[in-house]
């Protein structure tokens, strides 16, 4: 089939006559091959043939002219499309787009944004990066993008336009909240890093608290993703809180879709020095298992882990690793049951590629993670909750919870003293002023409420 694909750029025609030469081949047929295997040589040959002369047929006889790549892209798609949900084929035009989401890096201001009202609007600046250097805050309207209007615009047609290659510039005409008058910030682009390890709330200079209660000093990390920078900036995270005395922590999977294999091992890696991490097992791909190694940096702070109905592949990794290991307690609902490997198979000399699932996770304890479609409700998938700590939300709840999660996520423009107190400060005129207090919880948070009643009564205990 690889041999097929390459020869797409030829007339299809060509590339049948071609697809029969290769069948023809002595040097793949080999002397005394079995009648059986013939037979399927055979079969094989016409359903090849059937391919490309449905391709030939709509290319020469449909009414409309075709693109013969969309043709071919289409085939692909269809064969793929007979599998599972998370085998593709990945185009030329979203090969970057892919590639940038897997590395969480990619070059441009560092901003999310959003459509309302038909304008585009800044949702937050990510700290630390150019358009937040540049002084864009949550809730600027962003009306020209190097000078064409955004009315009207998607997001898609701006992420384009705000994207480029590091070095470059780009010019925001902007309106910010309470502010008739638009300015003209030039911004040059850098390489983004999409953080993916947060916190409880963030302090006053915008970066992340990880202490979720003080007074029982429990910490509390976050991971949306499993990129390559993953493991190691969790390591600095869980160093920092070492020195902070923490006495437990909470690790929230929860909406975390998953990402790197080799980030999962590494995460899983910081909590346990013994006993298996994880294993694939696939129908033609070698049997795989990584162990932990020696001297986890964080081994003997009690964990719990938050998991809901998303958390997927390898946040599912690291949740069964550490529940197999006795090393964390499990708190919330049966995970998403996404525990399927995905190879990137370079196609064109790497111009496109094909994602396609080849083997399955195995938790430590054997188990399968991934839920197949012949698997019912009761089968053995997915990651559950221990017993006694399965609190199930209503689609209504989760959707609040996640809404409230991005309210504290958001990096919103700081006050003066005077703003903060209502109260004039003579001499201080735009200063901003660092405070510590945390965006304050808009809907309740049940499992992360179960989390810390757990670590109230254990600590306690322990006291």
């Amino acid at each position: 089939m690889a041999f097929f694909l390459r020869v797409t750029a030829f007339h299809s025609r060509l590339a049948f006559w071609l697809v029969l030469a290769l069948f023809a081949s002595p040097s793949l047929q080999g002397n005394g091959l079995a009648a059986e295997a013939g037979r399927a040589e055979a079969e094989q040959y016409e359903l090849y043939k059937l391919l490309v002369d449905t391709i030939d047929q709509v290319e020469r006889n449909y009414v409309k002219d075709v693109d013969r790549r969309e043709l071919f892209e289409a085939a692909i798609q269809g064969v793929l499309g007979t599998l599972d949900p998370y085998s593709a084929y990945i185009g030329p035009d979203e090969l970057k787009r892919f590639r940038s989401s897997v590395e969480a890096q990619f070059g441009g201001i560092g901003i999310q944004i959003g459509i309302e009202g038909n304008r585009l609007k800044v949702v937050s600046p990510l700290v630390g990066t150019p358009a937040y250097r540049a002084g864009i805050v949550a809730g600027d309207w962003i009306v020209e993008i190097d000078g064409e209007s955004t009315k009207g615009i998607s997001i898609d047609a701006a992420v384009k336009r705000l994207k480029g290659e590091p070095g470059t510039k780009v010019a925001l005409s902007v309106i910010s909240e309470g502010s008739p008058e638009k300015r003209t910030v030039e911004i040059a682009r850098e390489r983004i890093h999409i953080e993916t390890v947060l916190g409880d709330h963030r302090d006053g200079n915008d970066t992340w608290n990880y202490m979720v209660d003080e007074s029982n000093r429990v910490g509390y990390v976050r991971l949306t993703a499993f990129s390559r920078d993953t493991g190691r900036e969790l390591q600095q995270v869980l160093q920092r809180l070492k020195k902070e005395d923490v006495r437990g922590l909470i690790l929230d999977l929860r909406f975390n879709p998953g990402g790197l294999l080799s980030a999962a091992i590494e995460v899983a890696d910081l909590f346990i020095s013994q006993g298996r991490i994880v294993s694939t097992e696939g129908r033609n791909s070698p049997q795989r298992a990584w162990d932990a190694k020696k001297n986890a940096v964080f081994e003997h702070v009690p964990m719990v882990v938050l998991v809901n109905r998303y958390s997927a592949s390898a946040s599912e990794i690291v949740a069964a690793c550490l529940q197999d290991n006795e090393r964390a307690l499990v708190i919330g609902e049966r995970t998403w049951g996404k525990g399927s490997v995905q190879n990137v198979i370079e196609l064109e000399d790497g111009a496109s590629a094909l994602k396609l699932t080849t083997a399955a996770y195995r938790r430590p304890s054997g188990k399968n993670i991934h839920r197949f479609d012949d698997t019912d409700e009761s089968g053995p998938w997915g990651v559950t909750p221990d017993e006694g700590y399965e609190l199930k939300l209503d689609t209504t709840e989760l959707a609040n919870l996640m809404q409230d999660r991005r309210e504290r996520d958001i990096v919103r423009p700081r006050s003066t003293t005077a703003e903060a107190s209502g109260e004039e400060a003579p001499g201080v005129e735009n200063e901003l002023l660092e405070t510590t207090t945390p965006q304050p919880r808009t809907v309740a948070d049940r499992q992360l409420e179960m989390a810390l009643e757990h670590f109230g009564s254990t600590l306690a205990r322990a006291d």
